[in-house]
């Protein structure tokens, strides 16, 4: 659910949406600078206010005891009783304040859209692209033609050199291009920006989709080929099973060579800075300057290639691959990445794999409802300005200054007390902490629209000029200073980051809410739930990748090698503990993929309960609904996880995502807390329990 941001990358043709800022003076509350063997500045107190528990009660299982399954404990009825909606994947806490975000964002849309307003004005814009997605009669009427131009670009392609050149234009739309072009912030100095290369170009979701051997996986193709086959066959293009087998063929080579995820997140292995020159030598064959040119990056010298190994396999396949096979693999993939958009036998397909094949919906969303998602993923900050206007949450903002001032000056506190780490490299750890940045509600410079034209009968057309917008702002980052003020997310998002090149934390204006804030409840389910999620961001600066940055944003070994082995041997044990766990079929969690984001949670809730005690001032908690304050705080962390996947969606995340499904987030991270054993008085042969020489402790 936590993003970790590099940079912001360009728009794509076809997006679907998920779902001034409070001044941050957290960095002048650690001492980082200081010497870290001496003591630490004393947490700043809150006024403890006699308050409700926050905690969701009709939620609960008390039936299961919480030394057994503390996820079933705190979430047991809610998960009997709660069924999945029929055009969602999963359902869970996350998805049900992203429904009440997306209902506060459909009012405002539809009130735009109803009314007349002066053009080029936000309002007009925001009706009118609602509008275009809701004017199905036009679009039906359209069928293909909006792809002629495209479609007329691809026949007249006459030669692999062309083919090249035809990759660096389509670079703005991003359709068919095996290699993606991009730029972001330079993670080796964080105040420039610089082009990256990526791999890309396959229509499944991972590589592994197309590697794997088992019946699950081959079952998965055959889905595929018959979704290339049913979408080739409704445009009326020929023999579409000829053509699925070719793109089958194609995309099979390419994902042969792509970067695991594990791989791509190596932050050290894929930053590989290369002149083209460097780069032509080291795959050579193609014309990278050509590429580039197309691209509109004719002036870029150098480059950041991710994955060297795939460039230099494509660099072989491309040419050896039929010019006719390359044509028809781009068709489908301009019709693929067009068919959300287009008529409704073409969306029809395009949801029935990738809505109901990969995720399990059993319908789509509504008209309507996909009009708001495509709405907000062309003019998402232009939609969250009025979105903050009548939905901002002041109270919660102001109570989070004060946990996050808490959360920094207890992060300090628990890097001065590690025992396994050396002074050098805690000094280095503190002087990071102290040059931390919080962003919290909106982005106080809003992002403005003024290269768009929106028409409220030409949603193609819209799509098409957002994604050229978007690529020329991204372009013109190349000549600009970093701007530190700029946002990954909108304020509707229901959702938080750590982007590693500005060191900064953010927390958008919609996640602060219950079950993650609750203005009316005690302290202890706060710091349980939206204390621990501002941890988990802050220990991402931390984590197996986020800890070979700086304090600046740059990649820099600051470890000395025996804490390095320290943290290695750690992190092995969290791994390992992960990749024990089975939460589908013959599925387990994939360890290494999601180290970085339990680490993150362990460490989140770890500094989080630390910060909770240092707000306490030294006084006992109240005891509420029968409830300790520890027992609060742990309870807190346990309701924001509650979810239910449908199996397919859990497959899927078991494969490509970096988070532990919502249960083990619960179970895996309190069992290797002392803190929790105490506050239920979990003991040795409770299933909850995990031996200590096997528990893990890293901030």
């Amino acid at each position: 659910m936590i993003k970790l941001f590099t940079g912001i990358p360009l728009a794509l043709l076809f997006v679907a949406a998920a779902g001034s800022c409070t001044p941050d003076s957290a960095e002048h509350l650690s001492a980082g600078n200081a010497d870290p063997v001496s003591s630490p500045e004393t947490a700043p107190l809150q006024t403890t206010i006699p308050l409700g528990s926050g905690i969701e009660l009709d939620n609960m299982d008390t039936r299961v005891r919480p030394q057994d399954n503390f996820y079933r404990h705190v979430n047991g009825k809610w998960l009997e009783k709660t069924e999945i909606p029929a055009d969602r994947a999963r359902w869970g806490s996350f998805d049900e304040l992203r429904e009440q975000s997306e209902k506060h964002v459909l009012d405002i849309i539809l009130e735009l859209a109803g009314g007349e307003h002066e053009p080029g004005s936000d309002e007009q814009k925001i009706g009118d692209m609602f509008l275009s997605f809701m004017d199905t009669l036009t679009i039906e009427e359209l069928g293909l033609s909006p792809l002629r131009t495209d479609l007329d670009n691809i026949d007249n392609i006459s030669s692999h050199h062309e083919l090249v050149a035809f990759w660096g234009q389509q670079q703005q739309y991003r359709f068919g291009t095996p290699v993606n072009l991009f730029v972001g912030i330079d993670l080796m100095q964080s105040d420039r920006h610089i082009t990256s290369a990526s791999q890309s170009g396959l229509g499944l979701p991972d590589r592994d989709f197309y590697l794997g051997d088992d019946e699950r996986s081959l079952e998965l193709l055959d889905e595929y080929r018959n979704f290339i086959v049913r979408l080739w066959n409704a445009a009326e293009w020929g023999d579409g099973e000829d053509a699925a087998q070719r793109i089958l063929n194609l995309e099979t080579r390419l994902a042969e060579n792509h970067w695991t995820r594990v791989q791509n997140r190596d932050r050290q292995a894929t930053y590989n800075k290369m002149t083209v020159a460097e780069l032509s030598d080291m795959a050579p064959g193609l014309d990278w300057q050509l590429m580039l040119e197309r691209s509109g990056l004719e002036d870029v010298s150098e480059l950041v290639i991710r994955q060297p190994s795939y460039f230099q396999a494509f660099s072989e396949i491309w040419e050896n691959v039929a010019l006719d096979d390359w044509k028809t693999y781009l068709r489908f993939h301009l019709l693929r990445r067009s068919a959300p958009g287009l008529a409704g036998i073409f969306s029809d397909i395009h949801f029935d794999l990738y809505g109901r094949v990969l995720s399990g919906q059993e319908e789509q969303r509504s008209r309507e409802r996909r009009a708001v998602s495509t709405t907000e993923s062309v003019l998402g900050f232009m939609v969250g300005k009025i979105y903050v206007e009548r939905h901002y949450p002041q109270e919660a903002a102001d109570r989070m200054d004060d946990m996050i001032a808490n959360l920094i000056v207890a992060f300090d506190q628990s890097i001065r007390d590690l025992e396994w780490m050396t002074d050098e490299t805690k000094k280095e750890a503190l002087a990071k902490l102290s040059t931390f940045n919080t962003k919290i509600g909106y982005p106080e410079v809003w992002r403005d629209y003024d290269c768009l034209e929106i028409l409220p009968n030409d949603l193609y057309g819209n799509l098409r000029r957002s994604s050229l917008c978007e690529h020329e702002r991204n372009l013109n980052r190349l000549d600009e200073e970093v701007d530190r003020e700029e946002w990954g997310m909108t304020p509707q998002t229901v959702n938080a980051y750590y982007n590693v090149a500005l060191n900064e934390i953010v927390f958008p204006a919609a996640i602060l809410q219950p079950p993650f804030f609750n203005v009316e409840a005690d302290d202890a389910v706060n710091y349980g739930g939206i204390g621990a999620v501002i941890g988990h961001e802050i220990s991402h600066g931390f984590d197996d990748q986020g800890r070979r940055s700086d304090g600046e944003g740059n990649l820099r070994d600051w470890w000395t090698e025996e804490d390095e082995a320290q943290f290695q041997a750690r992190a092995q044990l969290m791994i390992d503990q992960y990749s024990a766990y089975n939460p589908i079929d013959d599925m387990h969690i994939n360890g290494a993929l999601a180290l970085g984001e339990n680490i993150a949670d362990l460490g989140g809730l770890n500094v989080s309960f630390r910060a909770w005690q240092n707000s306490l001032g030294g006084e006992e908690p109240p005891v509420i609904d029968g409830f300790t304050g520890a027992q609060r705080f742990f309870l807190g962390w346990g309701q924001i996880w509650r979810i239910k996947f449908r199996d397919e969606a859990l497959r899927r995340q078991l494969m490509t995502g970096p988070h532990s499904p919502g249960k083990y987030r619960v179970l895996g991270i309190l069992s290797n807390m002392p803190e929790f054993y105490e506050a239920f008085d979990v003991q040795p042969g409770d299933p909850m329990y995990r031996d200590e020489e096997i528990r893990v402790r890293i901030w």
